[in-house]
C-alpha cells in the first residue's frame, strides 16, 4: 500500500542549460540536442560517465502531453533497452522548439532506434535546418514526479536519484528565480548543488518549489537550504 506521504502528481520544472546539436546515432536530417552540463549549478562533485544526460529531440509538431504518453507507453512494450522521456519545449533566440525529452539511455547508439520507435507510433520530429549550435536555451519539462515528503514541504524524488523538491511560498519568474538561487548559494557554506524552479498540482492548490541536484539530500541539509531560500526571499 502506498505512504501516505508518498503522492504521484504531473508538474513543471523550469531551467536554463547549454545545450549542442548532435548528428552522429541519430535519425538522419533531425534536430537533436544534448544538454553540455544538466546541472550547471553543481560543478560536477558526483562525476557523470560517457553516456547521454539528456536529450531534447524537436519534434515535428506540438503533440499533445497524452499523445506523448501514450506513445511512450507503446514504446517501451518493444525497446529493450531502459530510457526516460517527457515533452518539453526548449527556447533558443526566440523560437521555441517542441521537443521530446529523453534521458538514461545507456548508449548513443540507441537515439535513433528510439526516435523510430516513437515514429512508429505517431510521434515525427523535425528536420533539421540550420548549421550545428551551441547556446544557452530556456528549457521547460512536463514531467511525472514519484514523490515522498520527508517534511512539511520537502520531498525526495522516488523516480530520480539526487532529485528534491522544496515548496516556495510564491510564484518567480526564471529570472528572478535565477537571482533569488545567486544570493542562496553566495550564502551557502555546505555541498554545492544546482537548483531549478517548478510546480505541481496537489490537493487543490498549485505548490510552487525549487529542484535540489545534490549527492547530501539528508533531511537536515534541506531543511538549512529551505531556510536559506525563505531568507533571501524577504
Amino acid at each position: 500500500m502506498e505512504q501516505k506521504n508518498d503522492i504521484e502528481v504531473f508538474g513543471t520544472i523550469n531551467k536554463r542549460e547549454t545545450v549542442f546539436t548532435i548528428d552522429d546515432k541519430i535519425e538522419p536530417g533531425t534536430l537533436v540536442f544534448e544538454a553540455l552540463e544538466p546541472f550547471p549549478g553543481y560543478y560536477h562533485e558526483t562525476p557523470f560517465d560517457t553516456k547521454p544526460i539528456y536529450m531534447y529531440i524537436a519534434l515535428a509538431e506540438h503533440y499533445p502531453l497524452e499523445n506523448i504518453i501514450r506513445a511512450t507507453q507503446e514504446v517501451e512494450k518493444v525497446f529493450d533497452e531502459k530510457f526516460d522521456a517527457g515533452k518539453g519545449f526548449l527556447n533558443i533566440y526566440n523560437t521555441t522548439y517542441n521537443v521530446l525529452r529523453v534521458r538514461h539511455l545507456n548508449r548513443y547508439d540507441l537515439i535513433g532506434a528510439l526516435q523510430k520507435a516513437y515514429e512508429d507510433n505517431g510521434i515525427h520530429f523535425l528536420g533539421k535546418n540550420k548549421k550545428s549550435l551551441k547556446e544557452k536555451a530556456n528549457i521547460k519539462v512536463v514531467k511525472f514526479f514519484k514523490l515522498e515528503e520527508i517534511d512539511d514541504g520537502i520531498y525526495i524524488d522516488k523516480k530520480e536519484r539526487f532529485h528534491a523538491y522544496i515548496e516556495l511560498p510564491a510564484y518567480f519568474e526564471f529570472d528572478d528565480f535565477k537571482a533569488l538561487s545567486n544570493r542562496v548559494q553566495y550564502n551557502w557554506d555546505e555541498s554545492k548543488f544546482d537548483a531549478a524552479v517548478g510546480s505541481f498540482y496537489h490537493n487543490g492548490r498549485l505548490r510552487e518549489f525549487v529542484r535540489i541536484y545534490s549527492n547530501k539530500l539528508s533531511l537536515e541539509y534541506l531543511q538549512q537550504i529551505k531556510k536559506l531560500y525563505l531568507e533571501k526571499m524577504k
